[in-house]
């Protein structure tokens, strides 16, 4: 035939019809294997013919594919020779992947090219077929990976099929270098339970050379080295946060994304806070917050009765009103009266366990009130109410207190200043009895404004141990006034507002309402009227003194 198969024993005859035995005349094969090879020569000399054959006998090979053999007879220096090209019939040899890019690390979102390359087949390769970890995955002679991801990492290998059979590449990695950040046992994670954070790369095991792994906790390093892994013998909620890694080799390097660990924990204390607003409607709040992950139910009760929940909902009376948040509530109760006080309690709980707080509340039920304004000015007329808790089941006495002392007691709530003046201002408080009880309402201040009353001036001579003059003004008014000491139209001293005395001889003492002035050696040139101007928002007032050295 003038193709053989691959491994079939096969016969090439050459002949020639130019015989004389007794001469030099050559014919034989060239090229051929003599190993696998085996030649034998025939002469023919009859009167039916005459010709001398060789036969080339050999088992050929997908190599000797398109090989030339050549049969050459010669005699002396004369030659003739023919040609002949084995056709070797063979499943396709020599397969291999070749992969672009061949060097560099193949990231995430790139584009990987893998070739089955085959270096001989006859008949032609007729199809192809690519493998990924075992896994048929395409049918083309060119694999395309475009916009890798991590699951495209593994070995590949590809198959040349032609009417003969199968040539199958080795196979190739297609590594790809991407970090990921897997936890374990999981991302979210109960206070105290050991926890390893691994930093991956697809055939981390496997790869080439070794690999640098750096650690950030929120951005922030935390450390370096060959080691993949971050453990947590006991993790604790200072270590939850948001961790990435970056995976360095020879190629470059690859930041993880980051991954959130979250650390749960049953509710801490919880802080209970109790506020009670008097004025202008008897509020009182209860707020309690807690620290708890995941968040916890909130539930605010008074003597063991629920009140308010974060949870389901509980039926509230018209007084209350309730505010919820993230481990957050807020309790408002209003016109608050005795009959709210009591132990209130918060119990926060969660999947992980409770906790509470208490807190005792006394309300006050009576509050005073004090129009226009807690300050005015001399003569204004005042009115001061005291509210009591609201039960008009009966008619409550006010009884009332001006600096802890008790003015009057009657069933009116005012108590009434048509004229207020200076000597009326003090702490006032009143008291509400009524069939509930009774309660006293915080000291409130009424303070009085007025301008200074006449000043009070004096003056004295003391001669022993040297002749020393004193001159002392004295003031009531409300505000604080400014004190002036002048003789003629010289300012001797004051309280505030002026320069220093440049007399040395003179000595200046200010206290409240208050002006002392002592003259070291007094001499006649001291004498005379001094005049005390006392002065405030209100008014003013002055007293004269004679001084006599």
């Amino acid at each position: 035939s003038k193709e053989q198969t691959e491994g079939q024993r096969s016969t090439l005859e050459c002949s020639t019809p130019y015989v004389c035995p007794w001469s030099d005349i050559v014919l034989h094969w060239e090229g051929y294997d003599p190993q696998v090879s085996e030649v034998s020569s025939h002469f023919q000399l009859d009167t039916s013919r005459i010709g001398h054959q060789v036969n080339l006998t050999s088992t050929f090979s997908w190599k000797d594919h398109s090989k030339k053999l050549l049969c050459e007879v010669s005699h002396g220096s004369r030659k003739a020779s023919t040609e002949v090209v084995l056709r070797v019939r063979h499943t396709p040899k020599d397969t291999q992947v070749s992969l672009s890019p061949s060097s560099g690390n193949i990231g995430v979102g790139d584009t990987v090219t893998l070739s089955c390359e085959v270096g001989s087949s006859h008949p032609p390769v007729a199809g192809y077929r690519w493998y990924k970890d075992g896994v048929a995955v395409g049918t083309q002679r060119v694999l395309t990976l475009r916009g890798v991801r991590r699951e495209d990492h593994g070995r590949y290998h590809c198959e040349a099929q032609n009417a003969l059979g199968t040539g199958v590449s080795p196979a190739v990695t297609v590594r790809v270098f991407s970090a990921e950040i897997l936890a374990s046992p999981a991302a979210e994670v109960r206070e105290g339970t050991a926890t390893t954070l691994s930093c991956d790369v697809p055939g981390r095991e496997g790869h080439p050379e070794e690999l640098t792994y750096a650690w950030y906790k929120n951005s922030a390093w935390l450390k370096e080295g060959p080691a993949h892994t971050l453990l947590f013998p006991a993790v604790a909620t200072s270590d939850a946060g948001y961790y990435s890694c970056q995976v360095t080799n020879s190629q470059g390097s690859d930041m993880a994304p980051a991954i959130s660990l979250s650390v749960t924990y049953p509710p801490r204390i919880p802080t209970l806070t109790l506020f009670q607003e008097t004025q202008g409607g008897r509020l009182v709040i209860v707020r309690c917050t807690v620290d708890s992950h995941p968040p916890a139910t909130l539930a605010i009760s008074r003597d063991g009765t629920v009140l308010a929940t974060s949870g389901a909902l509980v039926a509230l009376s018209q007084r209350l009103s309730v505010t919820a948040s993230r481990n957050s509530l807020r309790l408002e109760i209003r016109d608050a009266g005795l009959r709210d006080s009591g132990k209130y309690g918060c119990t926060a709980s969660n999947i992980h366990g409770n906790a509470s707080a208490t807190k005792v509340l006394v309300t006050r039920a009576a509050e005073l009130l004090i129009q226009p304004s807690t300050e005015v000015p001399e003569g204004t007329a005042v009115t001061l109410t005291c509210v009591g808790t609201g039960d008009t089941a009966e008619e409550p006495l006010y009884t009332w207190y001006r600096n802890g002392r008790r003015l009057q007691e009657s069933s009116f709530p005012t108590l009434q200043f048509p004229s207020v003046r200076g000597d009326d201002a003090g702490a006032f408080q009143c008291q509400v009895r009524s069939r509930n009880g009774s309660d006293m309402s915080e000291a409130v201040p009424l303070r009085v404004l007025y301008p200074p009353r006449q000043p009070v001036l004096s003056s004295f001579l003391q001669s022993q141990g040297g002749r020393l003059g004193i001159i002392q003004c004295s003031v009531e008014s409300n505000p604080e006034s400014n004190l002036t000491l002048r003789r003629g139209d010289d300012a001797i001293a004051c309280t505030r507002g002026c320069p220093q005395a440049t007399n040395p001889r003179v000595h200046v003492t200010r206290s409240y309402n208050s002006l002392r002035v002592e003259i070291q050696d007094v001499v006649v040139e001291d004498e005379g009227i001094y005049v005390c101007q006392a002065g405030n928002s209100q008014g003013s007032a002055r007293a004269t003194v004679d001084f006599q050295a």
